[in-house]
């Protein structure tokens, strides 16, 4: 009798535990609000410092870390948008914060070189060697984690962010968004005076780069906004260390400045709020009002004495003028300023719903609609 009792004692201690894991998801999903007739749901867990979003024509979604140095796939075996298997493909790796993809090969950028996995939808538990295609990035850490893209160009994108707050670099690579060609040849500037942008997408129609950048900090709680840009060609300037926003100058660097040699931005976005990932929404699955509009995934203050951002915010346009700036998907930032997830990234699926990473929160969401 005492070894039957003994049995259930142990059943319901494991019961239960395994009970109390499932509340904190739940609660979390109940604090996330979107717009009527959307709906936010579990797309992965227990993936840690999840960052970065790439899904392949294939349905691998691959993700990036920064903190981890890990890479990992992610598969959705049955299909029905919830991760089946996630398996880790690198480690040990230096802040590999971007992944592109092209022709079976998956890209990632450390802070110093951009590496290359070739086959790596047939070799996800044993890849390859990696391929490096060019190892002379600088090698200061700060900034120094990149976003990376393949644009319409068939190049490949790699920022070089500003190794401080604000300085101006001999180094004229620094604070840049640069391009190559994807075996790494014809190395080039593309833009300049870019403190640190860590997301950008080209726009549907007229393929011209769009770009976040996160403004200079100890300025204030209020001042300089984050920044949506927009590089309809090369060599433009958008004004770091200079020009912060639309009109602040540098304390240190701005005197004596002709602010018309800069390109401004399209929309100021909240001070410190860490715009991160964005993509123009080109899927079919949300109202004809969103498409071609912009997401932002906007992980959050971590030096303002009241934070803010912690949300996935949507800048809509008119042509190449913004009309609104508003928030999308929040609660990620309780009102007593619990944190709950930081948004990291955002992705459009094949199916048109939206995917966001959260580093913090190891998750990755989905974002559907339904009339």
């Amino acid at each position: 009798m005492k070894i039957f009792f003994f049995v259930i004692l142990c059943f319901t201690f494991l019961f239960c535990n395994s009970y109390k894991e499932e509340p904190e998801q739940d609660e979390i999903l109940s604090k996330l609000k979107v717009p009527e007739g959307f709906k936010i749901s579990l797309y992965a867990d227990n993936v840690d410092n999840a960052r970065s979003l790439l899904m392949t024509p294939n349905g691998t979604l691959f993700v990036s870390t920064r903190d981890k140095g890990k890479i990992y796939a992610i598969l959705d075996h049955n299909k029905d948008f919830v991760a089946d298997e996630v398996i880790t493909i690198a480690t040990g790796l230096n802040m590999p914060n971007g992944i592109a993809f092209s022709n079976g090969s998956l890209y990632v950028a450390e802070v110093n070189r951009v590496t290359r996995y070739d086959n790596i939808e047939q070799n996800l538990k044993t890849p390859l060697k990696p391929v490096i295609i060019r190892d002379d990035f600088p090698t200061e850490k700060h900034h120094g984690w990149k976003y990376i893209a393949i644009g319409p160009d068939n190049k490949l994108y790699v920022p070089i962010g500003a190794p401080c707050n604000v300085c101006l670099e001999e180094d004229k690579r620094f604070s840049t968004i640069t391009r190559m060609n994807l075996d790494g040849t014809e190395f080039e500037i593309f833009a300049n005076g870019v403190r640190n942008t860590v997301g950008f997408d080209w726009h549907p129609v007229t393929n011209e780069l769009w770009f976040t950048d996160n403004g200079r900090d100890m300025m204030g709680d209020d001042i300089p906004a984050d920044e949506l840009n927009r590089a309809a060609k090369k060599d433009l300037h958008f004004g770091f260390p200079f020009l912060h926003g639309k009109n602040i100058l540098d304390p240190e660097f701005g005197n004596n400045i002709d602010k018309s040699k800069f390109t401004l931005p399209v929309q100021e976005l909240g001070p410190h709020v860490a715009s991160l990932g964005m993509k123009f929404y080109d899927g079919k699955m949300f109202p004809e009002k969103y498409k071609n509009q912009i997401f932002i995934a906007e992980r959050g203050s971590w030096n303002r004495s009241k934070k803010n951002g912690y949300r996935v915010t949507l800048v809509k346009l008119d042509g190449n003028n913004a009309v609104s700036y508003e928030p999308f998907a929040e609660g990620w930032l309780q009102p007593n300023e619990r944190v709950l997830g930081r948004p990291v990234d955002v992705l459009v699926l094949s199916d048109g719903s939206l995917l966001v990473s959260d580093d913090t929160g190891d998750r990755i969401y989905r974002i559907t609609y339904e009339k």
